[in-house]
């Protein structure tokens, strides 16, 4: 009678140091009033190796207090209160200099042109390829 396959386990010291790593790995900030939109952009980032955080509007990200693990955000320009561009704009008067990727689903000139004097790293209207997303942000993040 043969013996059931036991998988071989992975010491500890090795599983720390994976624990390890993966808690200092810096943080996609995602901001959009849309439950199923949030939902896929931390799945989108997790996969790819990213923590992400999201939050359903600007007030709720400045509530937390939180983004010193922040690498980059996402943030939806058309939200409940504050809008992704006045986001921005008190994040920055708080000192924070991460980059920013802008989304929307109404797009407009005057939002592409006020990105783009932000800084942005990217401006993506959605629908958009969850690929290129990551990409920008890969490129402009500090990962």
């Amino acid at each position: 009678m043969s013996r059931p396959h036991r998988w071989r386990e992975t010491p500890s010291f090795v599983h720390a140091r994976m624990v390890d790593e993966q808690d200092q790995r810096e943080c996609i900030y995602i901001v959009d009033d849309d439950p199923g939109m949030r939902q896929a952009l931390e799945r989108l980032f997790t996969v790819s190796g990213w923590k992400a955080r999201t939050f359903a509007t600007g007030e709720l990200l400045l509530e937390s207090r939180s983004g010193s693990d922040a690498a980059c955000y996402v943030i939806d320009l058309h939200l409940p209160g504050a809008s992704g561009f006045e986001l921005w704009a008190q994040l920055s008067m708080q000192g924070i200099d991460r980059p920013v990727v802008f989304i929307t689903g109404q797009d407009r000139e005057s939002s592409r042109h006020l990105a783009e004097q932000i800084g942005a790293a990217g401006y993506f209207i959605k629908p958009f390829q969850g690929r290129d997303l990551v990409e920008t942000v890969k490129k402009s993040a500090r990962h």
